[in-house]
């Protein structure tokens, strides 16, 4: 087997699925991470070629990089793990792919957008759940609605159940601020500030509460709308503990607080097992709004999270190595049109 890319952070949940479905799509991944003896461990778990790299060594990094077309980034936080990795891939033209749904990552990129032209590299982030049911969503609502000012996105899962490693990529956040994009600026509000009831479902709706999702950024990437909220189904008790922190942020963002939190993490936390993950879905609701008045909605039915990740992301890294790739900063319902979300099981409802 010919390796086609590299997959950073193989040892995490969702690298895991990613290694498990490659083949499905007739992709083969080099395994890498900065831990030698557990990617070591998890290559020769499936008869796969292994590289190790510290994202702090810029050395080993371009020595992982050598001759790999593309790399599929899966360590978090991504907000301390993603620039490092785009560095190298533009020092060896590389192309730059990562499943992160954390706005100032997505910003990053946007930064880096001239250098990566100059490169010939590209730079996407988002090719996972987050953000490719949400991007496709406000691409189908701006070609429904061209001249919308305002864009309100909302998320649910129905069923399914959180990875250790997103769960550490929320305490990260912990203490700050929520956003939204007014007139094309982002702005920071406070966490859960505005709640809204989204019919997710015909006859069934669930209380959401804005979060600072990716879209802020991609959705007025990939649509130029300057006025954008993103959501996501809650309960109560969630609702009104996001609040809660609005006072209690100093707190929360101490590390002695991060730690503790951290540790409970790493010890109880895995990730949902096939059987969950089967039986669950995603929902996404989107409502586009003109300065007239006039509005549209949408709906999208897409298999459980994580599995959509997985299965969105070597979509998205075949289409690249088989040259559907444009150079700088993209986004993926930017580049790959609304319907991109089909190919990976979602169901427009």
């Amino acid at each position: 087997m010919t390796p086609d890319f590299l997959l950073y952070g193989a040892n995490g949940y969702t690298a895991r699925l990613i290694i498990e479905q490659a083949t499905h799509y007739g992709l083969t991944p080099i395994l890498a991470g900065r831990n030698a003896e557990k990617i070591a461990l998890l290559a020769r778990q499936y008869g796969l070629e292994y590289r190790v790299a510290d994202l702090t060594d810029a050395a080993s990094l371009d020595a992982a990089l050598a001759g790999v077309p593309v790399v599929l980034h899966c360590a978090g936080p991504f907000s301390k793990t993603a620039l490092p990795m785009q560095q190298a891939c533009l020092r060896t033209q590389t192309h730059y792919l990562d499943i992160t749904g954390e706005v100032a990552v997505f910003e990053q990129g946007k930064a880096l957008h001239q250098q990566a032209v100059d490169r010939q590299v590209m730079l996407m982030s988002g090719v996972g759940f987050d953000v490719v049911p949400t991007d496709c969503m406000a691409l189908h609502l701006k070609n429904k609605l061209p001249d919308a000012t305002h864009l309100q996105l909302a998320f649910a899962n129905d069923g399914g159940s959180v990875s250790r490693g997103t769960a550490l990529t929320a305490v990260e956040n912990l203490g700050t601020d929520g956003l939204i994009r007014q007139n094309g600026q982002l702005k920071g509000v406070p966490n859960a500030y505005k709640t809204l009831e989204v019919p997710f479902e015909p006859g069934r709706k669930r209380v959401c509460a804005t979060i600072p999702w990716g879209d802020l950024s991609t959705a007025y990437a990939t649509t130029g709308i300057p006025n954008i909220e993103t959501y996501m189904a809650m309960t109560p008790g969630m609702i009104r503990g996001l609040r809660l922190g609005n006072a209690l942020g100093w707190l929360l963002g101490s590390k002695p607080v991060r730690r503790f939190l951290q540790n409970r993490i790493e010890k109880r936390l895995t990730g949902p097992d096939a059987g969950v993950r089967n039986r669950s879905r995603s929902l996404v609701w989107g409502r586009a709004e003109n300065k007239a008045g006039q509005s549209v909605e949408a709906w999208l039915v897409c298999p459980e999270g994580y599995t959509l990740t997985a299965t969105m992301a070597l979509i998205i890294t075949r289409k690249v190595l088989n040259g559907n790739w444009q150079p700088g900063y993209q986004t993926p319902a930017g580049l790959y049109g609304e319907g991109l979300v089909l190919e990976g099981g979602g169901e427009w409802g």
